[in-house]
């Protein structure tokens, strides 16, 4: 039994709870003074300010584990620790026609979802985070790699050939088979 106590709901009693928390979650959201959306590598955040405002009127300090979004006169809009660290360098924000802030944030882990912008806001549940399909060029170099090794992989697999490592472990067998013809490998295992 997992430590929610999902397990003892009926299939209807699971789906209404999951209804009801995915309802709070975007009722808090939704009171947040800004809006977001993320993907693996970054995170955006939507922030609406009085039609008219310069860049000058705000003051905007984006830090590695710190945001803070400030209209000149008034109180923070936004304020206080990132759930994880960015890399500053590389994250940005603008102003949009006079009536929005613009911030993008480069995660520095860009393997993970975030929770949430700033820590002592509410969370999101990441696991039902849907991530967008990706093109393998939007993919760095040893990303991927390793993708297209799976790719290849789970191919050999599917019909029934070994994979690149179970290949590569058999070629190095076989290589140490000629270069010692005395010992009998007719019991050799790979493992």
């Amino acid at each position: 039994m997992s430590d929610t106590g999902d397990d003892s709901l009926t299939a209807e009693e699971r789906a209404a709870k999951e209804k009801v928390e995915k309802q709070k979650e975007e009722e808090e959201q939704a009171a947040l003074p800004y809006k977001w959306q993320q993907q693996l590598g970054d995170v955006d955040i939507t922030i609406p300010v009085p039609k008219g405002t310069r860049a000058r009127d705000l003051k905007v300090v984006i830090a590695k584990k710190k945001l803070s979004v400030v209209l000149k006169g008034h109180e923070p809009i936004m304020e206080g620790e990132l759930c994880k660290e960015i890399k500053i360098e590389d994250s940005t924000w603008t102003l949009e026609d006079q009536e929005k802030v613009f911030i993008r944030l480069e995660k520095i882990n860009n393997m993970t979802w975030w929770e949430n912008v700033l820590t002592h806001h509410p969370k999101i549940d990441t696991k039902k985070i849907v991530p967008e399909n990706s093109k393998l060029s939007d993919l760095d170099g040893e990303t991927r790699g390793m993708v297209e090794k799976m790719m290849y992989d789970n191919q050999r697999k599917q019909m029934g050939l070994p994979t690149s490592d179970e290949q590569k472990k058999m070629d190095t067998l076989k290589q140490f088979e000629r270069a010692h013809s005395e010992l009998d490998f007719s019991n050799a295992k790979i493992s």
